[in-house]
Parts: structure tokens; C-alpha cells; sequence
């Protein structure tokens, strides 16, 4: 192996960090398989060295005794091959799964800590790519670089110890032009290396594009775009392909230089050799012993060449790996956390000021939730409301600013006890696929009794009858067996289970029909009930009794008040309510005149009972 630089990492530094993170920790399996590789790889060298007394004592001496002591060694050579190469392949196959299992771990496990900010630079796909696909790459490797630094490199020293033992001028004469391979072998080497990163990189693209493929399938069939994806997709997958072939013809190409070196090497060598056993110098016994030592030679030096390529794809991969690995965790819990909030806690920013890269999204916010009460916060889209529950939970952290809880800043307290005072309800109502019990629970040992409690509140209650094994049913990729609304309510009888004592509601109720979020919002409040609770609300008819209503506009608070303070003054609030008030108007409006003229609306047509019904809504 050659200390080539193709990035960051040398060869060096990617095999000093593997054994020491991952295959240290295995030496005494290791040590065993070495001793079982020194017993395959000795083999064959004895078994050329018997060939000699084969030759010359059975084949040419005619000595009939000799066949069986030669024999049964010749069986003994064999069986403790065999034994010898099932035992080591048990134990390298079982270190390489067991390393590339703790690496994956590990990566897992780094690439959830990072903040938003990476998942954004790097998508799922190229994430997925590195999990899985590089570190396959590694596993696939690794077994093949192990077992060739052990058996093989014991079988060239044993066989190329017996082919001395015969004539060391042959020897030399066979290898001579081994060093004239250095230089090509090492061009060779980078060129695999290159060819093979530039195939991972692809490999991550294709990931990429699988996953935008499938998770938004719905909307490429109703714009038709399944031909364009699908060339997209085999544009890349020819990119793909064609760096895999030059990284696999430069890997085959290594050995090959090997087999053009013995051709070569075996003509000289009969050339020279030829006239000595012809004069009687040699014996038939001794030729056939050196040839077929260096014939079998040739084999594990080939394998050994090979390896060299096969580093290389393997450090491709693991250079991308430890990159990944090497990133800073830029929201970390400090060394000394505080002590996290045991009262009822305060929340409040103060001058928040965050922006990503030149698009300011928060321009010196300030706004304070009182313990116990709900704060509501209302604006335009882009004022920077969701944002807000980032910076709480520290999904983000802002450039400039304080943000508290109960007057301890949250970049002081741990991680984990920071996201345990917080129940979030978004309107992204995100399942995995598992059960349904699982995605309620998350893992979680729930009394019978406490989770039927929360089903109820949440109304999961209503359509868990109709699911084929109840709580034991699959919800399928991203909830995709359950309906939006159903999909909601999972998500808010997770909120109730967690019982935190703050809760941040980001439409909370936006995927329920009109009866279901008015029992679903029913629960919430009385869930509310002494808790902090921080609302965003589109539609400001679900936050009139908010204790306190905060507008945001473009980054900033810019007024606070209870829903009648705030339409007395006549600010963007109240122009946001009338927005919303004659909007709602008008689509009654269009609905009552088609169903008075029976012509065929943009609307549904609707009864005069309907007509009252929404407007009664409109004014409560």
C-alpha cells in the first residue's frame, strides 16, 4: 500500500482509524485466525516441498514403501488445510460483520446529531448511501484485505521459502522483474481510487434520486413525469456504471501484470534451469518441486496484487465515512449542563436575531410565554413562527440573542433533559413504519389504563375499531396507511403520553375535518390546563381564548395582546382577521347564490341550513 493523497485522508490515517475505532477491540479472534491462516498458508508450501520426494523416490526411484509415507502426508497436509481455512473464515467473517455493524452504528448515530443545516446540505439519499452502501463496500473489502495480508502473504513466504530451498538463482531469476511493477502498480492504485470515489458519489446520487422517486410518486403520476424521472434516473445510472467499470478493469488489471511477469519469469527460467537438469545438475524431482512452488506462488501474489486495487475501493469509501465521522456537532450539550426546570417553566426570547447564510429570518425577536398560560403566535407565512419552536427545542441555535426557560438559557442545559419539557404537535404528522401501538408509545412502558387515556383523548379511539388488528397494526411508510386526520391524531395521543410541561402546537388540528378538530381542540386545552403551551395558528378563530397573542412580521414582534385588545387597535392582526373573516364570507356567498340559481359553482353547492351553519362558524 502506498500513502496516496486523494483528499483529506492519507491511506495511512483511514487504516490507523479503523483498527483503532473498530478492529482493535478483536485481537484475540484475530490472533486465532492469523495462527489458522499460517496453517492454510504453510500447507501449501509443504505440499511442494513433497513433491520433490514424489518425483524422486516414487516416480523415478521406484520406491513402493514411499507412496504411503508420502501419502498420508499429503492427507495430513490437506485435512489440516481444510480445517485450518473453514476455522479462519468463521472468525474473519465474523469480525468484518460485527466491525462494519459498530461502524454503521456509529454512523447512525453521528449523522442524527447534526443540525438541520447538514440534513439540508446532504439529503436522505446520499445519507442512506453512505450508511449502507459505503460501508457494504468496507465489509465486501475488508474480509478480502485481512485474509491476503494473513494466508496469502504466509503461502508466497512458504512457497517462495521452498522454491530457495531448490536454487536461489532460480528464484531470482523467476522475480527479477518484480520491482519493475512499483511504478504502474502505484499509478494504478490512484487511478482505482479515483474511479472508485467518483462511483460512490454516484451511487449516493442515484439514492438520492430514488428516494425523491418514491416518496413523491403521487405527484409524478398526476403530472405525468414517470418517462422524464426514469431517464433522469438512467442518465445516472450510466454514470454510474461506467465508473464501476474503470475502477473494476484498473483492480483486474494489477494480477494481470502479475501473470505477464510469471509467463516471463517461467520461460527464463526454463532457459536456464533446462541445461542443468539435462547435464544432471538437478533432479526431475527438484524441477517439479520449484515449479510447482512458483506456479502456486504466482496464485496468493495475484491475490495480493488484487488487494491492492480492492484498498483502494474500500478507501474511497472510508474516506467519505470518516469525513462524515469528522464533522463537528454544532449542537451539543455542554460538559456542565445546568440543572433542568423543576417549576412550571417560563419561556422567553430576548433580542433573537438568526439567519441562514444571507436570508434574515429572525431580526431581534423578544416574547415571553408565561408559565401556565398559551401564548399564541400569529403572522404571514415566513415571519419566522415555526422557527421559533427550533430555537426552543434547539434544533437551531440563533447567531444572537437569549433564549430561556425558566431564566436558564438552553444552550446550558443537556440535550435530552431540554427536549423532555417539550411536547411538539406539528402539522407534518410524522409516523415510522411500524405499529400502531409503537408509534404511540415510541418504546416507551405505558400503563393500559394511561394509554386508553390518551387514545380517547385524542379520538384514536373513534377509528381504532376499524383497523384490522387495532392498536397492532401496521401504519405503513410515513403513516401511508391511515388517513391525514387519523395520521394527526396518532401524533397528538403521542403529545398526551409524554405529559411535558410544555407543549408547542404548530397546527395542531390542521388535517382534522370540522367535527373532529372541535373535539380533538376540546382535548388540547383541557391538556394545556398548567402547562406552558406556545400555539401557531393559521386560522385565528382556533386561538380567541389564548391567554396571549403574539404577531410576528418579518422576523420581529411587532404586537402582543388578547384576541380583543389586538382587533381594538386595528394593527395586522385585525387586518388578518378581516382577511380571513371575508374569505370565509365569500366562499358562502358564492355557495348560497349557486344554490339559489341551481347553476354549477367553483364551490360544492350548499342548503340554506349549510349557509347558516358557516356563518354562525364565521362569527364564533
Amino acid at each position: 500500500m502506498t500513502d496516496t493523497v486523494t483528499g483529506k485522508y492519507t491511506t495511512k490515517d483511514l487504516f490507523v482509524w479503523v483498527w483503532t475505532e473498530y478492529i482493535r477491540q478483536h485481537w484475540p479472534w484475530l490472533a486465532v485466525a492469523f495462527l489458522l491462516m499460517t496453517i492454510e498458508g504453510g500447507a501449501l508450501g509443504a505440499l511442494s516441498y513433497m513433491v520433490q520426494p514424489m518425483f524422486d523416490q516414487i516416480f523415478v526411484g521406484g520406491d513402493v514403501d514411499a507412496i504411503w509415507h508420502v501419502g498420508a502426508v499429503i492427507v495430513t497436509i490437506f485435512v489440516a488445510r481444510a480445517v485450518a481455512g473453514v476455522g479462519q473464515n468463521w472468525i474473519m467473517t465474523r469480525v468484518a460483520l460485527r466491525t462494519t455493524a459498530h461502524l454503521r452504528r456509529d454512523m447512525l448515530g453521528r449523522l442524527m446529531q447534526q443540525d438541520g443545516a447538514f440534513h439540508q446540505d446532504h439529503p436522505p439519499g446520499y445519507l442512506i448511501q453512505r450508511v449502507q452502501g459505503d460501508v457494504n463496500a468496507v465489509n465486501d473489502v475488508w474480509r478480502i484485505l485481512l485474509t491476503g495480508a494473513g494466508r496469502d502473504l504466509f503461502s508466497l513466504v512458504a512457497l517462495l521459502a521452498v522454491a530457495i530451498s531448490v536454487d536461489w538463482r532460480w528464484a531470482m531469476i523467476m522475480l527479477i522483474g518484480v520491482p519493475l511493477l512499483f511504478l504502474p502498480v502505484t499509478l494504478l492504485q490512484r487511478y482505482v481510487r479515483l474511479q472508485a470515489g467518483v462511483a460512490r458519489d454516484l451511487g449516493a446520487a442515484l439514492s438520492t434520486r430514488l428516494d425523491e422517486i418514491f416518496h413523491g410518486v403521487v405527484p409524478i403520476k398526476l403530472n405525468s413525469l414517470e418517462s422524464y424521472q426514469k431517464m433522469k434516473f438512467w442518465t445516472r445510472q450510466i454514470a454510474f456504471n461506467r465508473a464501476q467499470l474503470r475502477a473494476s478493469v484498473g483492480t483486474a488489471t494489477i494480477p494481470a501484470m502479475i501473470d505477464m511477469l510469471a509467463g516471463v519469469g517461467f520461460v527464463a527460467v526454463l532457459a536456464y534451469g533446462g541445461s542443468e537438469i539435462i547435464s544432471g545438475e538437478k533432479t526431475l524431482g527438484q524441477f517439479m518441486s520449484f515449479f510447482t512452488a512458483i506456479g502456486i506462488a504466482f496464485e496468493p501474489m495475484r491475490r495480493l496484487a488484487a488487494v491492492l486495487g480492492n484498498w483502494q475501493i474500500a478507501a474511497a469509501a472510508l474516506e467519505r465515512l470518516k469525513e462524515l465521522m469528522d464533522k463537528p456537532i454544532k449542537l451539543a450539550s455542554p460538559d456542565s449542563p445546568a440543572a433542568s426546570p423543576q417549576d412550571l417553566p417560563e419561556v422567553a426570547l430576548k433580542d433573537v436575531r438568526l439567519s441562514y447564510g444571507d436570508a434574515e429570518v429572525l431580526r431581534g425577536l423578544s416574547l415571553t410565554a408565561q408559565a401556565g398560560q398559551t401564548t399564541a403566535l400569529v403572522g404571514p407565512s415566513g415571519a419566522g413562527k415555526s422557527t421559533v419552536f427550533n430555537i426552543l427545542t434547539r434544533l437551531v441555535d440563533p447567531q444572537e440573542g437569549g433564549v430561556t426557560v425558566n431564566g436558564t438559557p438552553v444552550r446550558d442545559l443537556d440535550l435530552v433533559d431540554l427536549r423532555q419539557l417539550f411536547s411538539v404537535v406539528t402539522q407534518d404528522a410524522l409516523l415510522f413504519d411500524e405499529t400502531l401501538r409503537e408509534n404511540i408509545t415510541l418504546g416507551r412502558e405505558v400503563e393500559d389504563a394511561t394509554l386508553q387515556a390518551a387514545l380517547d383523548a385524542a379520538h384514536v379511539s373513534d377509528f381504532l375499531p376499524k383497523l384490522d388488528h387495532g392498536l397492532d397494526t401496521p401504519v405503513g411508510p410515513r403513516g401511508s396507511a391511515l388517513s391525514g386526520g387519523q395520521r394527526q391524531r396518532v401524533v397528538i395521543a403521542r403529545a398526551l403520553l409524554r405529559d411535558t410541561p410544555i407543549l408547542l402546537l404548530d397546527e395542531a388540528t390542521s388535517a382534522l375535518d370540522a367535527h373532529s378538530e372541535k373535539t380533538v381542540q376540546a382535548a388540547l386545552d383541557k391538556l394545556a390546563g398548567g402547562r406552558t403551551t406556545l400555539v401557531i395558528a393559521h386560522r385565528l378563530s382556533t386561538i380567541r381564548n389564548a391567554d396571549k397573542i403574539v404577531v410576528m412580521d418579518r422576523g420581529q414582534a411587532v404586537d402582543e395582546g388578547t384576541h380583543e385588545e389586538l382587533l381594538a387597535r386595528e394593527g395586522l392582526y385585525a387586518d388578518l382577521y378581516r382577511l380571513q373573516f371575508k374569505e370565509g364570507k365569500d366562499v358562502v356567498d358564492r355557495a348560497g347564490q349557486a344554490a339559489l340559481s341551481n347553476q354549477r359553482p367553483d364551490v360544492p353547492a350548499a342548503s340554506p341550513r349549510l349557509i347558516d351553519r358557516l356563518f354562525g362558524w364565521l362569527r364564533a
